[in-house]
């Protein structure tokens, strides 16, 4: 039941009684950040859930930084509904218990072996320290609210890549390039910028943390559609994002 000017759903004064109920959708808020964006001192980013989750048979359509998002089918049982139930009370268990990576998510552990010796919540808890070191919840929502400059139309960007007149440019170099990518980070699954829009710091500066954390987690990367990962011959991880030629 939604509680009138509770933080955490972030509604304001409602009606007493008042609910909000879709039978075929569900949101799941994990601990760690509030609506203000402030981050507390523990928390267990949604990504760590979803894992846990899919290797119990539970597909999640969309995740965010601590909440994710499910759908039923019509005509759902309550079997199904116990199955998603069951799963995250063992998540629970195996939090509180900070039960070893290597037990309880075997095939996630097959494909990265670096997090067979980590407990559950030491990873979420590590994961979470990154997100609040990044600030990542105020620099996602700054990013979209700072200055776009546009520098041309899409089509003239398009006809860039048509007369291959276009370079891929590393992250460290592109505040001030023009994109000729359709930027999109997930989550939230917004597009950010569009081809012919100049990159500016606060870009850059997410796309710095997104490197960074995508290298110290793999198996948790941010995906931003646009943003190109190539392996150097040194095995290193490079990113990088095609620009209008200069």
């Amino acid at each position: 039941m939604i509680k009138a000017d509770a933080k955490w759903h972030g509604f304001g004064p409602l009606a007493e009684g008042f609910n909000m109920l879709d039978p075929i959708k569900s949101t799941l808020v994990t601990p760690g950040l509030d609506v203000a964006g402030k981050f507390a001192k523990t928390g267990i980013p949604a990504s760590i859930v979803t894992k846990f989750l899919a290797e119990h048979g539970v597909i999640v359509e969309k995740t965010g930084l601590y909440s994710f998002f499910i759908m039923f089918t019509i005509g759902i049982t309550k079997g199904r509904w116990n199955t998603l139930l069951t799963a995250l009370q063992q998540f629970k268990d195996d939090y509180d218990k900070n039960a070893p990576l290597w037990r309880i998510l075997p095939e996630f552990c097959a494909a990265h072996p670096r997090y067979e010796r980590m407990g559950l919540r030491d990873l979420a808890q590590s994961i979470h320290e990154a997100y609040v070191k990044g600030d990542i919840a105020r620099l996602t929502t700054e990013m979209y609210l700072s200055d776009l400059q546009p520098a041309m139309k899409p089509s003239e960007a398009y006809a860039h890549i048509a007369h291959r007149k276009t370079e891929r440019v590393e992250i460290e170099s592109l505040e001030g390039r023009i994109t000729t990518s359709l930027l999109t980070p997930y989550p939230p699954g917004i597009p950010l910028l569009i081809p012919g829009e100049r990159f500016n710091k606060k870009i850059v500066d997410y796309l710095r943390f997104t490197r960074d954390f995508n290298r110290r987690f793999p198996g948790f990367d941010t995906d931003v559609h646009g943003l190109v990962e190539e392996e150097t011959d040194s095995g290193e991880r490079r990113y990088a994002v095609d620009c209008v030629k200069q």
